[in-house]
């Protein structure tokens, strides 16, 4: 009940007509931010830090936080319409998301990746409300070994549960280790595979490769396709929305197992790209049509986007709670309550209990504020695929080029962004995935950067990362996660004999 009351007292400081109007430019920015391949929200929300400094914290912090829910919801759209993540999580996304499109159905993966995005962000967002001690004191239990074990289980649940060739998952995944390998050792200070050029001391940006791979590698794949959308033109109306959102009912048991993968992901933190590819994983092997994942399934769809959006919500949890910011643009954010002049922690509950519970009040009405302005603009989004491939492609060229130049500024980064995009063209035409290598790049050096504090914790000892309950549960998780392919054919044969056996015992008429 005491939470309940201060909820209210924070829907009755978030409801001004000022906040009201915020919230709506937040969103739209977002959305823009979104679409905007190379930018994200955290790079927007920084931009645009300056903006506040006049406003009043709780303003301030409502535009802000509505700019990371628009650009969570607009990551999709470029995803699903050209299949080219907005966002770093909207990738799995595109696996469903893209081939739904080119079937025509662009408005049903629109809506369900807009519904699922609200459902997640609620559902989090809920969970904040009621469980904010819990979960703080938990977040405190996870170091070094804790954090490995969480990208330990990524990768492997990615492996054990991909349907493709082992060979060529493990093949790309390594790829993409040893892009995220260049440049400065965090742990150390010394270069690694520079090769002499300073212009490699930072390393290969996650955001550039990704605009590279799958916005250029498309528009290439489409230029020998004869310069066309191999696509139909969508055709959004409410009856669409309205069909949609009678089919997703069906997947409530994939809407709440991706919500609480990403709730966990979004307090550990493990952020929202790790979450969506694990929640695709699990959908894809739990799910009875998983073996039709990839051809265009709404269940596809459904999964990323509600891991991401809750991800992307309790990440601000313990940036709160404990001053720890779960994601990129929860640091942005910390930084902003500092130079507001307030100091995260346990304490901001007790202190500023105004600003607190209107930013969670805030994150009720930006998500319902956000589902409203998507789902009314999605006529004119999903239209893009009617507009000729000769004015588009050009267009997107150029939007990838700016998204790339703005990550660092560096016209270095554009023939980076080109060089993956001819990385993504042969891997598409030799039938690679790229997801694995994907995954492996934004999460190599953070996995890697883990492990060696684990292992300087335990002088060598790999032993550490069964050393709690914790730690020890994911880890052999990860492992059996791993094996799962081997697991699962053992089964299979063991089946197999007790079957016959049976089988042999029945009358025979």
């Amino acid at each position: 009940m005491d939470e309940l009351s201060a909820l209210m007292h924070g829907f009755a400081v978030v409801l001004t007509p000022m906040n009201i109007a915020l919230m709506f430019i937040g969103i739209i920015l977002g959305v823009l931010i979104g679409v905007l391949p190379g930018l994200g929200g955290a790079n927007g929300v920084a931009i645009l830090l300056p903006l506040t400094f006049s406003m009043s914290p709780t303003s301030a912090i409502v535009m802000l936080s509505c700019i990371y829910w628009g650009a969570l919801f607009g990551g999709a759209i470029t995803s699903v319409l050209f299949n080219i993540p907005g966002e770093p999580w909207s990738v799995a996304t595109t696996f469903d998301g893209y081939p739904l499109a080119q079937k025509g159905r662009a408005g049903a993966a629109l809506t369900a990746a807009f519904t699922s995005s609200f459902i997640g962000a609620f559902v989090a967002v809920v969970m904040i409300t009621f469980l904010a001690p819990l979960v703080a004191k938990f977040a405190l239990k996870f170091g070094a070994p804790e954090f490995f074990s969480v990208y330990l289980l990524t990768f492997c649940s990615f492996v054990g549960m991909g349907k493709g060739n082992p060979f060529k998952i493990l093949s790309a995944m390594a790829l993409g280790f040893a892009l995220a390998a260049v440049g400065m050792d965090t742990v150390t200070g010394q270069l690694r595979l520079t090769f002499g050029q300073t212009e490699l001391m930072r390393g290969f940006d996650f955001l550039i490769a990704v605009i590279g791979l799958f916005g250029i590698g498309e528009i290439l794949l489409s230029m020998e396709e004869g310069l066309n959308f191999s696509g139909k033109s969508a055709k959004i109306n409410p009856k669409v929305v309205w069909e949609t959102w009678k089919e997703l009912p069906r997947y409530w048991v994939t809407s709440l197992r991706s919500s609480v993968v990403g709730i966990w992901m979004g307090i550990t933190p493990g952020g929202a790209t790790p979450a969506s590819f694990m929640s695709y994983g699990l959908a894809k092997k739990m799910s009875k049509d998983g073996a039709h994942f990839g051809t265009g399934q709404i269940e596809g769809v459904v999964a990323p986007e509600t891991a991401a959006h809750a991800a992307g919500t309790s990440a601000l949890l313990p940036m709160l709670a404990l001053g720890i910011p779960g994601s990129p643009t929860a640091a942005v954010l910390l930084g902003g309550l500092l130079i507001w002049g307030l100091q995260p922690g346990p304490l901001l509950f007790v202190e500023q209990k105004d600003f607190v519970w209107g930013l969670i009040a805030s994150m009720y009405l930006g998500n319902l504020v956000g589902l409203i302005v998507v789902l009314t603009t999605v006529p004119l989004f999903a239209s893009i695929l009617r507009i000729p491939f000769s004015i588009v492609a050009p267009v997107i060229i150029v939007i990838c080029a700016i998204g790339a130049y703005t990550v660092h500024g560096a016209m270095l980064d554009i023939w980076f962004m080109l060089l993956f995009g001819v990385v993504g063209y042969v891997f598409k035409k030799l039938d690679y995935p790229l997801a694995p290598m994907v995954l492996a790049l934004v999460l190599g050096d953070k996995a890697e950067d883990s492990f060696r504090q684990a292992m300087l914790v335990s002088q060598g000892e790999l032993s550490i990362m069964w050393s709690n309950a914790l730690v020890g549960s994911i880890t052999t998780l990860a492992l059996v996660m791993l094996c799962w392919p081997l697991i699962s054919k053992a089964l299979a044969l063991f089946r197999t004999p007790k079957a016959n056996e049976l089988a042999a015992q029945q009358p025979v008429d």
